[in-house]
């Protein structure tokens, strides 16, 4: 570590920036709150999203880790080892102990739901590296969203790990808009590069409108619970088009935030 770092004000600032904050939080959130509309203890719930933020922050970490030469190449201002390149190995380090923490954390769960939380996270870091690049990109957000479900309660219906697949399929695509020219420019080639921003938002937006259907087929939630939904996931290509590009990931977390209401409401069949 150099002065050019920060010193540990620098260090503390690119472990925040470097974690992914919003998202992070908003996983880890909505994975408690979905665990209890699962019908888990609250105790259980809190215990499973505390292990979903590990892995949150170890994907986090790898991800400004494995990305940091391709930042640079493209002056990425909001990404920390831009600023800090000194700190790349401090990211890794931090990425490892989040890691080892969710390793222990599974053993504690034992099977099977130490298993799929581990399994998650190894297919989350695939998508780091090396499948961020290449045309299955989605696959790691459709197995990791998918995995979560089961993960938070053993024997929930298949409707539900279809919906949190799917939702996570709708997140990749959005999320990946903002920065496509940049990757592209350093040769990140990912499934939303090859389709392009417009087909990818209004993929999302069809993967969101699929997901209610499939709350509103399961949960069998009030009528007006059902169309919000319904209109939220059908306005995202509207929405983007009159806000900021990162303004549609934010619009797709609040959606997943209703549908997750919704299970609240309503319970799981």
């Amino acid at each position: 570590m150099t002065d050019r770092d920060g010193g540990l004000p620098g260090v503390l600032s690119t472990l925040w920036r470097g974690c992914h904050p919003l998202p992070a939080a908003a996983v880890t959130a909505l994975s408690g709150v979905l665990a209890v509309a699962l019908g888990q203890p609250l105790r259980t719930a809190a215990l499973a999203a505390a292990t979903i933020g590990a892995t949150q922050l170890s994907i986090g970490w790898a991800n400004d880790a494995v990305d940091a030469p391709r930042d640079q190449a493209s002056g990425r201002a909001d990404k920390p080892l831009v600023a800090r390149p000194g700190l790349r190995r401090t990211l890794w380090a931090a990425s490892g102990v989040a890691a080892a923490v969710t390793g222990l954390a599974a053993l504690a769960w034992g099977w099977p739901r130490g298993f799929l939380v581990f399994s998650a996270l190894i297919a989350a870091q695939l998508y780091n590296w090396p499948l961020k690049s290449t045309v299955a990109s989605v696959v790691p957000y459709l197995v990791c969203f998918g995995l979560l479900p089961a993960f938070l309660a053993p024997g929930v219906p298949g409707w539900v790990i279809a919906a949190a697949a799917l939702l996570g399929a709708a997140a990749h695509f959005v999320n990946v808009i903002p920065d496509l020219a940049d990757d592209e420019a350093t040769g990140v080639r990912g499934l939303p590069h090859r389709l392009g921003a417009k087909a990818s938002l209004y993929l999302a937006s069809a993967l969101l409108i699929a997901v209610t259907v499939l709350l509103v087929l399961g949960a069998r939630p009030p009528l007006w619970a059902a169309i919000t939904a319904s209109l939220g996931a059908a306005s995202l290509p509207l929405l983007s088009h009159f806000a900021q590009p990162r303004f549609a990931f934010r619009a797709l977390l609040a959606i997943a935030a209703v549908d997750v209401v919704l299970l609240v409401m309503t319970g799981v069949q």
